[in-house]
């Protein structure tokens, strides 16, 4: 399985130096590598031109500050959760929601430590979670999945998300684009913490990273784990639903019964709401696959509201129907072709 020395120099070179942390084992967070809100926050980052609306949308914004454990921070605004990390070496920055809102993001963190930021990290390419990307990349170095870094080059057509149609999605400026990207994992040593970034493909997008701050016993758990309600499978960034449940229930057993978890949208949480999720979503599988061996068609199936169970969580950004659609066409999709491409080996 190939090393990351050179990404972790790359980033240790763009940061001031710390004393070496005892050491841990390896992390052993992996999986199978996949093919190349009420009113939750959309995926679209603002467009430059768009910038009066959105300046205007996001002006009675407030950043709430809560501080989750050891050296880590949460921050709740109008887009995903926002992770941090402070300490003498500075800030980790994990996701950056909207660009208007940076200013408020940036007099929240001044309002914890007057430290600089000093590495970026992304827990996957949506706009909610990247739109500052541009602003604070311009200080520090933006590290990713390189999904994230290819998703954000290429952007995405206007489709309808929820029920809700969302604008197409441009090709992101140079300074938004994460300059070190890495296959599997990455760590970060900063604040006397050894912060993990690993990847785990196919659940919310195919780039999804999940950020465990080690010694201060806190997951970020990005897009692959939110209190909304139903969960947001981005299916054409190579979501899916059993890959999100299979995340889930890889993260979990590696954790510590106390762990703080920081979802990508939703208040803070801790492991048996994590398990409360995947025991859900593998209730909602088991339902629709229990109406499609009845041979109903698509339409069928949600007129007889299989999911009227979980109907508390239909109330947020993703309804019922749109989930079973989602399962739906998961189930009755052929197999992706076998790929000859290097699969994850654990770690």
């Amino acid at each position: 399985m190939p090393k990351t020395p050179f990404l972790v120099a790359v980033l240790l070179a763009a940061c001031a130096p710390t004393p070496p942390p005892p050491p841990l084992p390896p992390p052993t967070l992996a999986m199978p590598a996949p093919l190349p809100l009420a009113e939750a926050t959309p995926i679209a980052a603002p467009s430059a031109s768009a910038a009066p609306a959105a300046d205007d949308k996001f002006a009675k914004v407030v950043i709430k500050v809560e501080k989750v454990g050891g050296s880590v921070y949460m921050l709740e605004g109008s887009g995903g959760n926002i992770g941090v990390s402070v300490g003498d070496d500075g800030i980790v920055l994990v996701d950056d929601e909207f660009a208007p809102l940076a200013p408020k993001i940036k007099e929240a963190l001044r309002g914890i430590t007057d430290r600089p930021i000093k590495v970026v990290l992304n827990t996957h390419w949506h706009g909610d979670h990247t739109g500052g990307n541009a602003i604070f990349g311009a200080d520090a170095p933006i590290v990713a999945h390189e999904n994230v870094r290819k998703r954000l080059i290429a952007g995405a057509p206007a489709r309808t998300v929820g029920g809700k149609a969302m604008d197409a999605i441009p090709t992101a400026p140079k300074g938004a684009l994460p300059i070190v990207t890495f296959e599997d994992q990455v760590m970060v040593h900063l604040n006397g913490e050894d912060i993990r970034a690993i990847h785990f493909p196919s659940g919310h997008t195919d780039g999804d990273v999940v950020i465990w701050f080690t010694q201060s016993n806190v997951v970020h758990m990005g897009d692959d784990f939110v209190t909304y309600g139903f969960p947001f499978v981005d299916v054409a960034s190579g979501g899916s639903v059993r890959g999100l449940i299979a995340a889930i229930d890889k993260v979990v057993p590696q954790l510590p019964a106390d762990v703080k978890i920081i979802p990508g949208h939703g208040k803070l949480s801790n492991i048996d709401d994590m398990k409360k999720l995947s025991a859900t979503l593998k209730d909602c599988v088991k339902l629709v696959q229990a109406e499609m061996k009845k041979r109903k068609t698509l339409e069928e199936i949600q007129q007889d509201k299989p999911l009227a169970p979980y109907d508390d969580l239909g109330k947020g950004f993703i309804k019922a129907d749109a989930f079973v659609e989602t399962i739906f066409k998961e189930l009755t999709a052929p197999p992706p072709p076998s790929s000859p491409g290097r699969a994850h080996e654990g770690h």
